[in-house]
């Protein structure tokens, strides 16, 4: 799917570098200010290797520009945000995604650097975010959720493996210690007005007003100064954000613990009742998960 051209010899709204193809999502340059990212990835917006390498090219493209306020991140299918990660049965293509700038695999390069690029990113979140999904909208700076149609959840303890995305960083900074191991360790999913009860997002919005309001804090944001944005942010980064240093361990366990047979044998379970598929199953995770766990 190839973005709006958002180059100068278009509309004068930034880098003809915005308009490349995008297999994943689309990018729509709406002022100089101003950009919203679409995740298409169909049928249930998965994060696979290409998704990582398209939002590590895209985080570039943020860092980059000096007229970029604000960037916005919806999706076109309104029941899934961002379902989780899909290895598509070859863990192998996101091990060889290699390293970021910060010396951190892919994915937590692209979310550690999203989260201290000099520009304003929301997460405007309808329908289900995920595990990786999940991890991805925690990177963001802001997080407005459908109160309707949003569930966010960290599922992965429910599989037998722990998150690898920095969740358990994160998590902790924004709804206290309790909360996190609830959220962690219950796997279970969190509906608009829960996730904002507990500091999980932002706010919840109606569903109707949910597009609007995102968008007239965008159009604001767009038209402030670009200085004064980054340097107000890069203060609250250094005294909010993890280190660097705390991201990594967790992912090299995931690695480690997905290649384990209760896993993989969970996960065989997980695809037979249609995980990774537009099913009752992804629809409905966080109560069917345990579906997919040994008797005991």
């Amino acid at each position: 799917m190839s973005a709006t051209d958002a180059g100068p010899s278009n509309n004068n709204r930034g880098s003809d570098s915005w308009s490349g193809s995008w297999a994943h999502l689309s990018v729509d340059r709406r002022s100089a200010g101003y950009c919203r990212v679409t995740f298409d990835h169909p049928p249930i917006n998965t994060i696979t290797a290409t998704t990582v390498a398209e939002l590590a090219e895209l985080v570039g493209l943020i860092e980059q520009d000096p007229d970029l306020n604000v960037v916005v991140f919806d999706s076109a299918n309104p029941d899934f945000y961002l379902a989780h990660y899909d290895t598509e049965h070859d863990p192998g293509r996101t091990a060889a995604l290699g390293v970021g700038p910060t010396g951190m695999h892919a994915w937590l390069d692209l979310l550690v650097r999203l989260s201290r690029a000099p520009v304003v990113s929301i997460a405007s979140i309808r329908g289900r975010a995920r595990g990786a999904g999940s991890e991805f909208v925690l990177a963001c700076d802001l997080r407005f959720a459908s109160r309707e149609n949003a569930l966010l959840g960290q599922f992965e303890v429910g599989t037998g493996v722990v998150p690898g995305g920095g969740p358990m960083a994160r998590l902790p900074r924004l709804v206290g210690r309790g909360r996190a191991l609830e959220i962690l360790l219950v796997a279970d999913d969190f509906d608009g007005p829960r996730a904002e009860r507990y500091g999980y997002v932002n706010r919840a919005i109606a569903d109707d007003r949910l597009d609007d309001e995102v968008e007239a804090m965008a159009s604001r944001l767009a038209r402030f100064d670009h200085d004064a944005i980054a340097g107000t942010k890069s203060h609250v980064d250094r005294v909010t954000l993890p280190a660097d240093s705390e991201f990594p361990p967790a992912l090299a366990d995931f690695f480690q613990m997905l290649g384990l047979p209760r896993p993989q044998e969970q996960f065989a379970r997980l695809e037979a009742l249609g995980f990774n598929a537009d099913s009752d199953l992804e629809r409905s995770l966080g109560r069917r998960l345990v579906e997919s766990a040994p008797e005991v």
